[in-house]
């Protein structure tokens, strides 16, 4: 692995020029460096992160990836990482015609990863660093503990997806209120009150005092005020930190209430599981956005290669092999889901719609189909819109306002069904909806989105942990229950109990009904009863799995 050579770089630096002239928006600084396909497989387990930290589910990755690739060998054209600066990897065969169409697409990346608001917890530092410190840690913590630090990884990692990403995104999106710190309002609110007990009198003069402090001093004001406070009142800072401990948690995730609250975890002696614990998690959380932002951030870069790649006359002559590679890249399936095509397109038709217009109420109240067709208001303005999008939006919330019945209908989009053709003894497709509804529900079902499973504080004590799953419609995976949970048992120190819902068996009762088919002729179907489904408790205890019906 090397860095690009100069004249490489200097296609890679034309392309920021052009991209900031069409309005992209990132840093200055990049790495690109040039890879093998084998360096590929050996990183990708990583995450492209070479820094990352070693585990040996990674080298299962890299053996099971190799063993792929000699019998199915691909060729992987770039890969980029959002960190500071962002590193880019790239092919060592890649002619300079395809580096302009690579390039671009990167550029478009970076750009996503350095507006997008999901990923503003991510802007501050570098990741690559971070992940050289942590990498380092666990290295020395296997030295000094042996293989019980990768027991710790293996139970962290079995909950690394309920991690607390929206209260992390909660946090940065919402600053706290401007009211004051929260030490000033436990300082007014409850010592003053509750633990001192103070008349109105000096409750008011305290408050002036403060005004005082804060005219004077400005920023350094609340400082300077409690640096004056603590003298006169030095077990303040003891119940503060009591508060901030005792202090309930609104939606406390699986992980994060593990770290505050387990003894085990308090325990002197396991301080170092903690540390291996954080370290998990914070890799998660640093990697939860690009999982929830796939198909705009691969429609982003898609839209953006093939924009700025057409107007660049460096490609001239090359026309054709970048239509080949392109379709590879953005084409449609039938069958299944490809997030670049999808995204691209939709960027497409959302700037063409609010060109038009069409995102307005006087467009949707529009009933006629050939109105709709001749609707153009000229406004011009979508350029603007899909950068506004880049900036505020995720999958979920992208699909669900754009995605509609015009755009379907102009790509010939359809659900496809699968089923046993008894007499030639094969699986067939077929065009299952051609409807907005479940087409959106098939993207939404293809979208990451992890149990949700809250601890329950009013039922958890110092010895036992009781969780809730909030049903959804989706089971969880029974496979993976009790793995999971002996990994809880082993960090909260004691007992686990998890509520959940399971479909239970219902009789195998078939109705037949006719329905007219798009002919127009009746034709029969077979109808199945639904699911039916049973809260069921399951509880680990010593290492030891009950499941009872509630």
């Amino acid at each position: 692995m090397e860095l690009i050579d100069q004249h490489t770089k200097k296609i890679m630096e034309g392309c920021k020029d052009r991209a900031r002239d069409a309005g992209l928006s990132f840093e200055d600084e990049t790495l690109e460096y040039i890879v093998t396909n084998r360096d590929l497989l050996e990183l990708s387990p990583k995450v492209m992160i070479p820094t990352l930290y070693d585990y040996w589910v990674h080298d299962v990755e890299v053996l099971k990836e190799k063993g792929k690739y000699e019998l199915y060998p691909g060729n992987p054209y770039e890969t980029v990482i959002n960190t500071r600066p962002a590193i880019s990897y790239y092919n060592d065969n890649n002619p300079d015609w395809l580096n302009v169409m690579i390039f671009y697409h990167v550029i478009a990346h970076i750009d996503f990863f350095q507006n997008n608001l999901y990923f503003r917890h991510t802007w501050d530092y570098d990741f690559t660093g971070q992940a050289l410190s942590d990498k380092r840690l666990i290295a020395n913590l296997r030295a000094e503990k042996g293989r019980w630090v990768d027991y710790v990884i293996e139970f962290s990692r079995g909950i690394d997806n309920l991690a607390g990403y929206h209260t992390l995104l909660s946090g940065i999106h919402h600053p706290p209120a401007l009211d004051g710190s929260e030490k000033l309002n436990f300082y007014f609110d409850l010592f003053l009150q509750e633990h001192q007990k103070v008349n109105i009198g000096k409750y008011i003069k305290e408050i002036e005092r403060y005004n005082e402090y804060q005219e004077k001093y400005g920023e350094l004001g609340e400082k300077t005020f409690f640096s004056e406070v603590e003298k006169k009142h030095p077990e303040l800072k003891a119940l503060f930190e009591k508060h901030l401990r005792d202090k309930p948690d609104h939606n406390p995730d699986i992980y994060l209430y593990l770290l505050k609250h387990s003894n085990k975890l308090a325990k002197e002696k396991n301080g170092w599981m903690r540390l291996v614990m954080q370290v998990i998690r914070n890799t998660s959380l640093f990697f939860q956005p690009q999982i929830r932002t796939k198909i705009m951030n691969e429609g982003w870069a898609s839209y953006w290669h093939e924009t700025l790649f057409l107007k660049d006359d460096r490609i001239k002559g090359h026309e054709v092999e970048f239509a080949k590679v392109n379709a590879g890249v953005t084409a449609l399936p039938r069958v299944g889901l490809n997030p670049y095509a999808l995204g691209m397109r939709l960027f497409y038709y959302i700037e063409e719609m609010v060109d038009k217009g069409k995102h307005t109420f006087a467009f949707q109240s529009l009933k006629d189909s050939i109105a709709r067709d001749a609707f153009d208001q000229d406004t011009r303005k979508g350029h603007d819109f899909i950068f506004a999008l880049r900036e505020n939006y995720c999958d979920l919330t992208f699909i669900n306002d754009f995605l509609d019945q015009d755009f379907i209908d102009r790509h010939k989009l359809f659900v496809a069904g699968k089923r046993l053709n008894k007499r030639k003894m094969v699986y067939e497709y077929y065009v299952k909806s051609r409807k907005l509804k479940a087409y959106r529900d098939m993207v939404f079902g293809s979208l990451y989105h992890p149990p949700r499973i809250n601890v329950m504080p009013e039922f958890t004590t110092e010895k036992k942990l009781c969780l809730k799953h909030v049903f959804e419609g989706k089971p969880l995976v029974r496979e993976y229950i009790a793995n999971t949970m002996l990994g809880i048992e082993f960090l909260w120190g004691g007992p686990v109990m998890l509520e959940t819902n399971e479909p239970i068996a219902t009789p195998k009762t078939e109705t037949k009904v006719f329905v007219v088919g798009p002919s127009g002729q009746p034709k029969e179907e077979t109808q199945r009863p639904p699911f039916q489904w049973q809260r069921v408790l399951y509880t680990m205890e010593n290492r030891k799995l009950t499941r009872k019906l509630l």
